[in-house]
């Protein structure tokens, strides 16, 4: 078995890139093979690994048509997993993509990192195209998968269920991570990831103002560095503003910046320091998460704005605390309640510990593997019957 993923791939720092390198090192540890097709941008040059066979330069139509002639020429392809993200492909919407789809003669699956409820009319005619001749459409969520039943008018029967994964990280004690890191005697809270516009962040900032004076030892980590198209584009306009923000309330000794990109390891060390992980977008519409199911994987008690996706793997009370909206005040009310109970944070984690298990990367990706191999031979054999999504 075969594979070739086409997405975003490291160097690029994006959270497709992320997820189509965890999928394709963990398929390889499965033992599967796995080409990858690179879309890259105009605003950075890519040194990018030897696993990469092409580069499509995302606002190339010509690059589409002719990665597709290599896909289909290259006799050890069996099939070829399509990351779709409206920004990461070139055109209106990201339609050239079905340049690249309508010349592919592979049996193809779709991994559908957003799927929008409301999507505008040409949003809706793309994802529509992307995933009529698909053999396999994956959703990471059961609403998700319904949506695309509903909305974009997907067979039903060719939609699976597979969870974002999480990398394995090494599980280490709270406390000797604080005082490492300097930050004993402090209740950590976290929000980690790629920094723009659309992260909420300034409502975290806003939430922990209200809750400092009852909270003095509180500290809110905002880890990751500036989105590299927006740093781009804007600079560090977003991070400024946040940094006012912070100084405007008083709050330089309790919001820290960590101003870089972590790799794995370090960014599992400030999951396991966490004692709240805030998740505070704003758009109830985002579908996925990757920094989200980061924090299920780690079993941090997580208090969250009701996102799609937060809102089907919390479930209200159960494995985290979910706002009613994102103004800063439900937040506030919410962090206020975990980092007053040290019984409700350990239950919090332990539920969540129980859902991460599941999601780990060498699971998920054995699933996909699976389907792979389904979708392969069916393509070869002509089989019918695949599951419905469950």
């Amino acid at each position: 078995m075969s594979i070739l993923n086409l997405g975003t791939y490291p160097p690029k720092q994006c959270g497709i890139a992320s997820f189509s390198k965890d999928l394709r090192d963990n398929l390889v540890e499965a033992g599967r093979k796995v080409h990858i097709a690179a879309i890259s941008d105009t605003e950075y040059s890519y040194a990018y690994p030897p696993e990469v066979m092409c580069e499509i330069h995302q606002d190339n139509v010509e690059d589409y048509l002719n990665a597709a002639h290599l896909v289909n020429s290259a006799g050890d392809i069996d099939v070829v997993v399509v990351q779709h993200e409206y920004g990461i492909f070139g055109g209106a919407d990201g339609e050239y993509v079905l340049e690249f789809l309508s010349h592919l003669t592979k049996p193809y699956m779709v991994v559908a990192h957003t799927v929008l409820p409301h999507p505008s009319p040409g949003q809706k005619r793309v994802l529509r195209e992307v995933t009529r001749k698909a053999s396999a459409v994956i959703c990471m969520t059961g609403r998700s998968a319904r949506l695309m039943a509903k909305v974009y008018s997907v067979q039903p029967e060719k939609v699976y269920i597979i969870h974002h994964g999480v990398p394995v990280f090494q599980e280490k004690d709270r406390g000797a991570l604080k005082r490492q890191y300097g930050f004993e005697g402090r209740q950590v809270i976290t929000t980690f990831g790629l920094i723009g516009p659309g992260k909420g962040l300034e409502n975290g900032i806003k939430a922990l103002a209200l809750i400092v004076d009852k909270h003095p030892d509180a500290l809110y980590l905002i880890a990751g560095g500036t989105h590299p198209m927006l740093l781009k584009r804007e600079g560090e306009k977003y991070r400024e503003m946040l940094l006012e923000l912070t100084a405007r309330l008083g709050l330089e000794n309790h919001v820290k910046f960590i101003n870089r990109f972590l790799e794995l390891d370090e960014l599992g060390d400030f999951l396991y320091m966490t004692d709240v992980y805030l998740s505070p977008y704003p758009n109830r519409d985002q579908a996925v998460s990757g920094t989200l199911s980061y924090a299920i994987g780690c079993g941090r008690a997580i208090v969250s704005t009701p996102y799609e996706y937060a809102l089907e793997m919390l479930k209200e009370g159960h494995r985290g605390l979910l706002a009613p909206n994102a103004r800063p005040e439900a937040i506030a009310e919410l962090l206020d309640r975990v980092l007053s109970n040290p019984i409700l944070k350990m239950r919090l984690e332990k539920v969540a510990h129980r859902l991460g298990r599941t999601i780990k990367w060498p699971y998920v990706a054995k699933q996909y593997a699976n389907l792979a191999e389904r979708v392969a031979k069916t393509s070869l054999y002509g089989v019918k019957g695949q599951e419905t999504a469950r």
